[in-house]
């Protein structure tokens, strides 16, 4: 998932994929695997393969693969076959594997989980899989097709002599955490413990937290806020964290809190949740196993956030004033781009 959210953090990145004219092209990527997807679920209807949870996954996965190559390659300006032969084979699996067939798995979870969720049990997959599973191939598979035609359009400007500062492959996070451990162990430490200590006392005295509908509402306000924190800890690397937060009004705050800080901190919590209750197959998972869940979720987006204010900031340094055309983008936030004065 991080590619998603660097790719809309990082004003760089987010004025490359936003345009009118990009979008629209978009749009067309996006119809097309979804109208394919529909019918990679009536076939797998027809065979009865539809209600098997690992058949689901690895059709979602595989689809998606192909589905991640070929909008790369249109975002390239190439075709496949002309990206096969010219592009590292690194940079194919990662395409095809972590964009493709890993992330079309997270999201297919994700979408299960989602049902499962908000319809207390009611529309469970375990109970009602042909909705949901089609559900979760089409979304999977148009979600992917975005990102990657916006992975390879970025390439392409990449090839045309556009230089970005962080390509959201994954590499700066991993210079990050094996390089520099004394800048991210503290906070994703810090709140890895607290956000999970936190949702326990919590859970010991409510019991609706302990349900999945409270667990994603505790996660999203506990994970959304350590998020935040660290996010602004990133972005101000040479102030304290409370002075940080003053440089910021509570709306620009809250704006990055509910994206991508809550939101995201929800889609790690679903995924979770859909590999124990579908592939665990632990429908109702105990105390102990909810408290480490949320724990995980608040050390990997702590990390995350803490890695996007970083290189939030590094592109910052370099480039110190901010393309009109940004500010005309839907994604992006308030508090990237304005200060209290």
């Amino acid at each position: 998932m991080l590619h998603r959210m660097t790719m809309r953090v990082l004003p760089a990145l987010t004025v490359a994929v936003t345009d009118d004219v990009f979008r629209k092209r978009k749009r067309m990527v996006m119809l097309i695997p979804g109208l394919a997807a529909f019918g990679l679920y009536r076939i797998l209807s027809m065979m009865g393969w539809h209600s098997e949870i690992v058949t689901l996954l690895l059709a979602s996965g595989v689809f998606s693969a192909g589905v991640a190559l070929v909008a790369y390659a249109y975002g390239r300006e190439g075709r496949i076959v002309e990206l096969v032969r010219d592009d590292p084979a690194r940079d194919l699996a990662w395409v095809g594997l972590r964009i493709g067939f890993l992330y079309g798995v997270q999201l297919s979870l994700m979408v299960l989980a989602l049902l499962k969720v908000a319809s207390m049990d009611a529309y469970s997959y375990l109970q009602h899989p042909d909705g949901p599973a089609m559900m979760a191939l089409i979304i999977a598979s148009t979600s992917v097709a975005r990102d990657a035609f916006e992975l390879g359009h970025l390439r392409f400007l990449q090839q045309q002599g556009r230089s970005f500062l962080t390509f959201p492959d994954g590499k700066a996070l991993w210079g990050l955490v094996t390089g520099r451990a004394d800048l991210w162990t503290a906070p994703v430490v810090g709140a890895t413990l607290a956000v999970g200590l936190a949702y326990g006392c919590l859970a010991t005295i409510v019991p609706w937290v302990r349900t999945d509908l409270g667990q994603l509402a505790t996660i999203g306000v506990l994970v959304g806020g350590a998020g935040t924190l660290a996010f602004v800890w990133g972005l101000q690397p040479s102030t304290g964290i409370r002075e940080g937060l003053a440089r910021y009004s509570w709306r620009e705050l809250f704006r990055f809190f509910s994206w991508p800080g809550l939101t995201f901190a929800w889609t790690y919590y679903l995924v979770l949740i859909g590999v124990t209750s579908f592939l665990l197959e632990v429908p109702h998972p105990p105390v102990w196993w909810r408290v480490l869940m949320t724990a995980a979720v608040g050390g990997l987006m702590t990390l995350n956030c803490y890695y996007l204010g970083r290189s939030r900031w590094q592109e910052e340094s370099l480039h110190a004033t901010i393309p009109p055309s940004l500010l005309r983008c839907p994604f992006i936030l308030g508090i990237l781009t304005s200060k209290k004065v």
